[in-house]
């Protein structure tokens, strides 16, 4: 699993007595989500879906289910939902994160509850490819993952251009 530590007190931060016991060894699935979590580059977010996508099982649900339990380890704030909208009860620590590195926001609406801007996914959905190598989580250059899901070299396979779960539509 990942040595990056957060500032904590995020997702992933379990009630005392709530949680799992730091000593206990994580879930082998567990330890894949956050892996992948980790690699996300700063600026850069995956849904919950792209993630399960990326590991070839599991849904958002398992994916946020591990992301709920055990993920104050990683960078939370860059595994999503798939509209863009901030983890409720974490949006302004999420969106300070969001604007130290970078990520690409759409400001909210006057209307909008809060005024909370949303995440401009079209821009900062990262497809899993490390930036020039090709490579994606566990460096193996291996293409398939989110951004080529099926493996042809074609980042947009069978997926619009939006991203990896998002269909084109006409």
């Amino acid at each position: 699993m990942s040595q990056h530590q957060t500032d904590g007190g995020g997702p992933g931060t379990a009630p005392a007595g709530g949680g799992p016991p730091e000593y206990a060894e994580l879930p082998e699935y567990a330890e894949r989500v956050l892996d992948v979590a980790d690699l996300i580059p700063p600026g850069r977010v995956m849904t919950y879906g792209d993630i399960a996508e990326w590991l070839g099982e599991g849904g958002p649900r398992q994916v946020g289910r591990v992301m709920a339990l055990y993920g104050s380890a990683v960078p939370w704030w860059r595994v999503v939902r798939a509209d863009g909208t901030l983890l409720p009860a974490h949006e302004l620590r999420a969106l300070d994160h969001y604007r130290a590195e970078g990520t690409p926001l759409r400001e909210a609406s006057r209307r909008a509850e809060g005024h909370i801007p949303r995440i401009d996914m079209r821009r900062a959905r990262w497809d899993g490819h490390a930036r020039g190598d090709g490579g994606g989580p566990g460096g193996s250059g291996d293409p398939v993952g989110p951004g080529d899901p099926d493996g042809s070299g074609d980042p947009d396979g069978p997926v619009g251009p939006g991203g990896p779960g998002e269909k084109a539509h006409t």
